[in-house]
């Protein structure tokens, strides 16, 4: 009879301690969400993108990496802007 009442009370510390660490997941994942998004960086610095292009003419690919703004001019290759290529994902 003792195994057994000892069996309940694991059980029941395991499940307290399982509770506890959802809760503290969801909380912080809640968190997450409730934080502002930052601030966009000073005019002049440069973003991270990931854009690419392709010319229209040759078939010559072109990604860019960094950028002054989110939505940057595209390159120019053969006289002409190139023309830009939907992401996969």
């Amino acid at each position: 009879m003792n195994t057994l009442a000892e069996l309940n009370i694991v059980n029941v510390v395991i499940a307290v301690a399982a509770g506890f660490l959802i809760i503290r997941i969801g909380l912080a994942m809640l968190r997450g969400l409730a934080r502002p998004a930052p601030e966009p960086p000073p005019v002049g610095e440069l973003r991270k993108v990931k854009i690419t292009y392709r010319c229209s003419i040759c078939g010559t690919e072109v990604r860019m990496t960094v950028a002054p703004d989110e939505d940057p001019e595209p390159p120019r290759h053969c006289l002409e802007d190139m023309d830009l290529v939907a992401p996969v994902d």
